[in-house]
């Protein structure tokens, strides 16, 4: 019976998936692109989850410069602070997180912003610094644009879908052919040589191919490409009812710091201003479940009494209201507009801004939960990104996945030097085996949702079609 059923089934059989000698190839050249790209990543990843306390620890001794005694009014510490860089204009002002503090005045001149830090009690400029060029702003275009920008996003973006093709390949690699945790599940710690950089690379990754995606997904709205094309969509479809608080690509440090970095419609041109959105200040209802009524009541007190308006007024109450940290305070756009409170933490499920009048008055708070769905889910994972989602335990988590890559990576970068040959890349040969329906299904629709992995495998397929005949040929005649 199962011979007949077997001589029954027609000669030509397409494969669903390729074999293993393809697995390989595809797995070594995309690794060999990615590798070094997934280095930097890892490291300064490493770097920004601990952003805050490095800044911190950046700014110490201007903080303890400060002198001692009541503070000199805000709006006069802005004053010195547009004093210290001519021709500027107040873009925002960052509130202390501690008691004696320098204050941080973000002041806008052209295309650029210097952070001036204020003396609050003698009004002295204690330093003053190019937004740009701080450590975090450093780390954080060193991660997603390679310093160089849009192209540097594009070419990040594109890493960040190959390794998606490296996790893949490497997982199926990776399943278990024979029983046992060793070489599986558990590297095998006292073996020595081959075997010792092969779990350590294939263990390694798999433990961490899960956190691994859910990282680069949620890095891909900072992408240019992507993340472009995603929020094209969503305005299209009319669901993106709020401004984004993240990064596209390269955009104005200025509009960074105004809350509005992905505006549509932005001048990207130097020197330009951003064209932000004008508030609504005619909003009767205020969101009293962003934080206690007694906050809000002691708020709206506060813009009720008779004091001057403007900064003075607006950081009372932004005071009051006591926003998780870093807060910035942004002034109106035009003449009549309102002013803008809002809290800059990394955590982006506690974020909160607020609409102030010029008196202090609390128009309007949003909080996270009123912003739409495809915001709130890439808020989460931003944060997650970030390590700053639940805690201690997701910096942790990220610090091991990052520690794991580099380790992973090293020992694949050990495994191919070993047997690589002097001059010789020594690739894994090409399978005679066609790729089979269900991996170009899987490609298909991975090319589909990545552009920048679609367009290079169309190109890798075209190249191969045309170009790989005469390669064969010049190699048989050589």
């Amino acid at each position: 019976m199962t011979r007949l059923f077997r001589s029954s089934r027609p000669a030509f059989h397409r494969p669903v998936w390729p074999d293993r000698a393809m697995l390989w190839r595809w797995h070594f050249f995309a690794g060999l692109f990615c590798l070094p790209f997934v280095i930097v990543l890892c490291v300064t990843g490493s770097l920004y989850l601990f952003k805050p306390q490095i800044e911190t620890w950046l700014d110490r001794d201007i903080d303890r410069a400060v002198a001692e005694g009541p503070p000199r009014s805000v709006s006069a510490q802005r004053d010195a602070a547009l004093s210290a860089v001519p021709g500027g204009h107040f873009l925002a002002l960052e509130m202390p997180a501690r008691k004696r503090q320098a204050t941080r005045v973000l002041v806008a001149h052209g295309a650029d912003v210097t952070r001036v830090y204020i003396d609050p009690v003698t009004l002295r400029v204690m330093a003053r610094r190019d937004e740009q060029t701080r450590f975090e702003r450093l780390v954080f275009r060193l991660h997603g644009q390679l310093l160089i920008g849009n192209p540097g996003s594009a070419i990040m973006e594109m890493v960040a879908s190959w390794t998606l093709v490296l996790i893949v390949t490497g997982l199926m690699l990776w399943w278990p052919r024979r029983p046992g945790v060793g070489g599986t599940v558990l590297p095998r710690l006292g073996a020595k040589g081959r075997v010792f950089w092969r779990d350590l690379h294939a263990v390694g990754g798999m433990w961490i191919s899960l956190a691994l995606i859910l990282f680069l997904v949620s890095g891909l709205p900072w992408s240019f490409v992507w993340g472009s094309s995603f929020s094209a969509v969503e305005r299209r479809i009319g669901r993106l009812v709020s401004v984004q608080d993240w990064e596209i690509g390269a955009v104005p440090i200025a509009a960074t710091l105004s809350g509005h970095a992905t505006m549509p419609g932005m001048d990207m041109e130097a020197g330009a201003q951003p064209a932000l959105p004008r508030p609504a200040i005619s909003r009767p209802a205020i969101s009293r479940s962003v934080i206690s009524r007694a906050a809000i009541s002691r708020a709206e007190m506060s813009g009720a009494a008779m004091r001057p308006e403007g900064l003075d007024a607006v950081y009372e109450t932004a005071r009051h209201l006591a926003f998780p940290a870093p807060v910035l305070v942004t002034p109106p756009v035009g003449e009549g507009e309102a002013w803008h409170i809002r809290s800059d933490t990394q955590n982006r499920p506690e974020r909160i801004e607020a609409s102030v009048t010029a008196q202090g008055q609390v128009i309007h708070i949003t909080r996270f939960a009123e912003k739409s769905l495809t915001d709130r889910l890439i808020g989460y994972g931003v944060a997650f990104h970030e390590g700053h989602l639940f805690g201690v335990l997701n910096l942790f988590l990220n610090l091991c996945v990052a520690l794991l890559l580099t380790l992973a990576s090293m020992a694949a970068l050990m495994l191919w030097l070993r047997r690589r040959r002097p001059g010789h890349l020594d690739a894994p040969g090409a399978s005679p085996r066609r790729i089979g329906w269900g991996a170009l299904a899987v490609m298909g629709v991975m090319g589909g949702l990545l552009p920048e992995l679609g367009i290079s495998l169309l190109l890798l397929a075209l190249a191969g079609r045309f170009l790989g005949p005469r390669f064969s040929a010049l190699r048989q005649k050589g």
